[in-house]
């Protein structure tokens, strides 16, 4: 019962205040010859959703109080008519109404007052320039209530807006100018708490822009100027106590309407009635909540707020900063620690020198022959036992035959010899590959944990410089948008870096996939932009959008793969990846026959290739890894790999290759060769990438395939001229008809499995 009660007396207070307003505006004028501001209001208000059950009762008993006689009543009925019949129609469509619409039916809500005016005797133009300030009018008011009702207080009011602001107040002035009790002023009592609240939650400058609009409002209704000079007066006593309390603000105002009022004599009169309305606002100020103050305090003037956020954002990127530079200096150590931790292994010299002691100590020790061998022969035993052990090592095991003649005929422990040489050899090359494999697990802990410190120096450096934040741009970024309509709450304009500028803006959702956005922030900071991301804001129903410098290229692709025929799966796989700082990886990954184990093979490199690159390791660490990784598998994974990293930003692409085919930049002029080199990974640890830099241009092609295509040509020229010889500007059609080239030259047959990745770069 309580709350409908309350309910009740809500709605009864917004007539009221609906009320009052409509009677201010049928009272304002413009040299009481023109009242053309309450429609304006009254067509702004349904637009911006409040109730219509309210307004217009409200406006019927306003406008029968402000004139009542039968012309003016139907006037009145006319303009009601053209607003609830297109309203309700456009609410049984379940269809909103544009701004046009309601400008529209603003102005044929009018014809009646047209034609009494008319047919009154009045000068024909100043009908239709009343309807023409209307809608003017009603356009300030939608700006205003966009920013204010539907927005919140949450952003700073643009120009245009702050502008509307003024009218509205002006015309308000206007109307209050003529309504006083006796000698008691509504015009004062209104002024004068404008002026404290936005002397207390803007600027200097607007509060004294306001006030001259106030005094000027009040002229161009009543062509008396005498409260310009009070106004103005007024608000620079305010600013004098802006950075205090706000009760010396209220104070100087009324010491100052004494002054005015008493020595100057600024008014026809004065006494206490009329003190009263300054004196009224002043406490109505005073009760004002600090919060609401707060609230309204970011409409005017966003910028401390923004500064505080910019240089506590600052403040957490060198906090960040030095993290980081501590957590690389831990894991290069670590790195350092591992390393030193590997086993070196004895040369094969060393080695023979201890199986011939223990030979000799485990056989001959007991043999009678002992001294005679090792004394008389000594040098010719050795060079034997030297021998037999190499053959051991490098064969995997010894026999009779490759005894000498002259040591079996007088040595009978040859068949003990050459036992224990197979025995300790094949025992040592096992704790050799046990400690090779041990050693290459370490090594590759500790080239990660150097990766690792090298990306955290990298952050390091990133994070050393502050964030250079662009009020101006973010203003003009707010302004153009609400120009072109697109409801944005917060804008952030940073540089990255020297060639990077970065944005970050706050709309509705329903305009936060508009090409507009882009147009507007790269027309305001001047340079081609482009959005990175977009994700829900912390705020219900707004996106936020991220834009950063659009790259001077862009890639276009086409992919064609054909399976080896009699093949279920193929071994080749290919990876294409938006990596950071505008570069873009293609890469094919060719395992070692064909079938399931080199799907296996290819799927294994191209996903540890991929996933190394996303995290931002280096190209020298990621294959030296993956080749080491690949070499410790159990079984045999030889993969060829053909890596192509294309910068966006600069023109510039890196081609690493192992044992890939070449690969070919194709343009008007030429088709330039790409070398290939090395030996496929997995085969051996310190196998090195081929690795190439070149520079490209719009319109240049880059292809990239597996050896099913080249080994289907008889040589490089063939598959160059073939290359040269596709005219089609589409990367997908060139792939696909290099492919059907490639087939064609073995009658259709698919030999081995066969991927072709074309690039064609473009301007971004």
């Amino acid at each position: 019962m309580n709350i409908k009660i309350n309910k009740y007396l809500f709605f009864a207070m917004q007539f009221v205040v609906f009320l009052a307003l409509f009677f201010v505006l049928f009272n304002s004028s413009v040299n009481m010859v023109i009242f053309p501001f309450a429609f304006g209001m009254l067509f702004a208000l349904c637009w911006a959703n409040q109730k219509v059950w309210l307004l217009v009762p409200a406006y019927i008993v306003a406008g029968v109080i402000f004139q009542p006689t039968l012309e003016f009543a139907i006037c009145i009925l006319v303009t009601v008519f053209c607003l609830i019949v297109p309203y309700f129609i456009h609410i049984l469509c379940k269809k909103n109404m544009k701004k046009w619409e309601f400008a529209l039916f603003s102005i044929l809500s009018q014809t009646a007052n047209i034609v009494f005016d008319i047919l009154g005797g009045q000068f024909w133009v100043l009908p239709f320039v009343s309807v023409v300030l209307g809608v003017l009018f009603m356009f300030a008011c939608m700006n205003v209530f966009e920013a204010i009702i539907i927005r919140g207080f949450t952003n700073k009011l643009t120009i245009l807006e702050i502008v509307s602001l003024f009218s509205i107040i002006a015309t308000i002035c206007g109307g209050l100018s003529i309504l006083n009790i006796q000698i008691f002023s509504f015009l004062k009592l209104f002024m004068s708490f404008v002026l404290l609240l936005f002397a207390f939650c803007s600027t200097p400058l607007l509060t004294i822009l306001v006030a001259s609009i106030g005094g000027i409002g009040a002229l161009i209704a009543t062509n008396n100027p005498l409260f310009i000079a009070p106004f103005i007066i007024w608000a620079l006593a305010m600013l004098l106590f802006k950075k205090r309390q706000r009760v010396f603000m209220v104070i100087s105002l009324i010491c100052v309407e004494v002054i005015i009022g008493f020595y100057f004599q600024l008014y026809t009169s004065f006494g206490i009635i009329e003190i009263l309305p300054v004196l009224i606002s002043s406490l109505l100020f005073l009760l004002l909540p600090k919060s609401l103050c707060g609230e309204i305090a970011v409409i005017f003037n966003l910028s401390k707020d923004r500064l505080a956020m910019k240089n506590v954002a600052n403040r957490n990127r060198q906090i960040l900063q030095h993290q980081l530079g501590n957590l690389s200096e831990v894991f290069n150590e670590m790195n350092m620690i591992y390393r030193k931790t590997m086993k070196s292994t004895m040369s094969f010299e060393d080695v023979q020198q201890v199986l011939e002691e223990e030979i000799m100590d485990k056989i001959c020790s007991y043999c009678p022959e002992r001294n005679h061998c090792h004394r008389t022969f000594a040098d010719s035993t050795k060079q034997v036992f030297d021998q037999l052990i190499k053959i051991s090592y490098e064969k995997g095991k010894v026999t009779l035959l490759d005894i000498p003649s002259y040591l079996t005929s007088r040595c009978k422990q040859t068949a003990s010899i050459l036992g224990s040489i197979n025995t300790l050899t094949a025992q040592y090359k096992k704790y050799i590959s046990m400690t090779k494999d041990v050693d290459t697990s370490k090594l590759i802990i500790a080239e990660q944990l150097l990766g690792v410190s090298k990306i955290m120096s990298g952050l390091c450096k990133e994070m050393e410089a502050n964030i250079s934040f662009d009020t101006t741009k973010e203003n003009k970024i707010l302004d153009e948008f609400t120009y072109h309509n697109i409801i944005c709450i917060d804008v952030v304009v940073f540089e990255k870096d020297v060639w990077t500028i970065a944005a970050s803006v706050v709309v509705r959702n329903e305009d936060s996939e508009k090409p507009r956005i882009e147009d507007v922030v790269s027309k305001v900071c001047a340079c081609k932009m482009a959005v990175t991301d977009t994700y829900a804001s912390t705020r219900p129903g707004y996106m936020v959008v991220n834009l950063k410098t659009a790259p001077k290229y862009d890639c276009l692709f086409g992919v064609s793969q054909r399976t080896k025929n009699g093949s279920n799966v193929s071994g080749d796989t290919y990876s294409i990846v938006k990596l950071d700082d505008d570069k873009i990886m293609f890469a094919i990954s060719d395992g070692m026959g064909s079938g399931e184990k080199a799907e296996r093979a290819s799927e294994l490199s191209i996903s540890l290739v991929e996933n190394f690159y996303k995290a931002g390791f280096d190209n020298d660490l990621i294959l030296s890894t993956i080749n080491k990784l690949l070499s410790l598998h159990k079984e045999e994974i030889f993969s060829a790999l053909d890596i192509c990293i294309v910068d966006e930003k600069n023109g510039l692409v890196d081609f690493i290759k192992m044992a890939s085919p070449k690969s070919y930049i194709l343009n008007e002029d030429e088709c330039k060769t790409i070398e290939t080199g090395s030996l496929p990974m997995g085969i051996v640890e310190d196998a090195n990438p081929y690795v190439k830099k070149n520079v490209i241009s719009v319109k240049d092609f880059i292809i990239l395939f597996s050896d099913g295509i080249s080994d289907s040509f008889e040589n490089d020229e063939e598959l160059q001229d073939c290359i040269k010889s596709i005219k089609t500007k589409n990367p997908q059609e060139f792939a696909d008809e290099l492919l059907e080239r490639a087939l064609a030259c073995n009658n259709g047959y698919a030999v081995d499995d066969m991927t072709v990745i074309v690039v064609k770069i473009l301007n971004f």
